[in-house]
Formats: C-alpha cells, sequence, structure tokens
C-alpha cells in the first residue's frame, strides 16, 4: 500500500541525487554515491525513499521525435461542451489511449483544454484534426498552434523555488 503520509523534506544530498538523475538516469547507483559524497548503501537508500514518497515518478527513455517521423509539434486549444461526468471520463480515457497527445491540460479561459502533440507533417495533421480530435465527446473547436523550432525543451524540474524578495 502507498504511504500518503507527508513526504520528509528534502535536503541537499536528496537535491543533489535528483539533478543527477534528472541530467542522467542511467547513473548506476554506484556512480551517484560517489557523486553525491555517500557510500552505496546509502544512497540506495535514498533513492528508494524518493520514489516511495513520489518525487521520482518514473525512469524512462527520452526518445527524439524527430528520429522516428515526427517532425511537427504542435498545440491544440480545445472548446468543449458542457460534459456530463460519463462523457467526461469517457473524454479522459480516449485522450489517455492517443499516443500522439503527450499532454493535455484543462485550462482556464476561451478555450477548456489544451494538448501537446506530435505530428510527421501538416496532411497528417489536419486528418488527426478530423478523424481523432473532433470525434472526441464534447470537442466543438480546435485551434492549433505550430511550433517552428524548439528554443528550450527539458523534463528537468526545478527542485527549489528562486526567491524574489
Amino acid at each position: 500500500m502507498k504511504d500518503t503520509s507527508m513526504p520528509a523534506a528534502l535536503d541537499a544530498i536528496d537535491i543533489r541525487i535528483l539533478e543527477l538523475m534528472q541530467k542522467d538516469a542511467s547513473l548506476s547507483t554506484g556512480e551517484l554515491a560517489e557523486r553525491v559524497g555517500l557510500s552505496q548503501s546509502p544512497c540506495w537508500r535514498r533513492i528508494q525513499r524518493l520514489r516511495e514518497e513520489g518525487y521520482i515518478k518514473a525512469v524512462v527513455a527520452v526518445v527524439d521525435p524527430e528520429r522516428v517521423g515526427f517532425k511537427m509539434q504542435i498545440f491544440a486549444q480545445v472548446k468543449m461542451t458542457t460534459l456530463s461526468e460519463e462523457d467526461r471520463a469517457s473524454f479522459y480515457r480516449q485522450i489517455n489511449a492517443i499516443p500522439e497527445i503527450l499532454e493535455c491540460w484543462t485550462v482556464f479561459g476561451e478555450m477548456d483544454a489544451m494538448m501537446k502533440i506530435l505530428a510527421p507533417d501538416v496532411t497528417w495533421y489536419q486528418d488527426f484534426i478530423f478523424s481523432v480530435l473532433l470525434k472526441l465527446p464534447g470537442v466543438t473547436d480546435v485551434r492549433s498552434i505550430v511550433t517552428l523550432s524548439a528554443q528550450k525543451s527539458t523534463l528537468a524540474v526545478p527542485l527549489t523555488a528562486r526567491q524574489f524578495r
């Protein structure tokens, strides 16, 4: 059973472990231990605790989308009608089953959701809008922002909030 108690505060070693793992999760426990100044066993225990407490959600390989044929990244803003709870659950189930949709966020404002979508080309994306997005429960409009190039793209999370005062 997952522990739902309040996680322990992160100390400097925890933060350093997370920084290193965000840069290269393939580092062995021994390599991490050496870089943070611990022996292997205490380092392994810290990593396990960070996983158990939910700081580390997953360890994955980050694939280059262009190398597998996805040349375009698009942000689709979706307008929806009011949905019943059942239709909303169906919408979320369907979104989660569509691999080209990398992220979907509920948003405030004129539109109701924003999705990050990978596409091989514009023609494919046009077909995707009509064959997939507009057939999702409650979707009435899709506005797309096609990106030209990435100036920054990272999965690394800042581990402390910047102080301004």
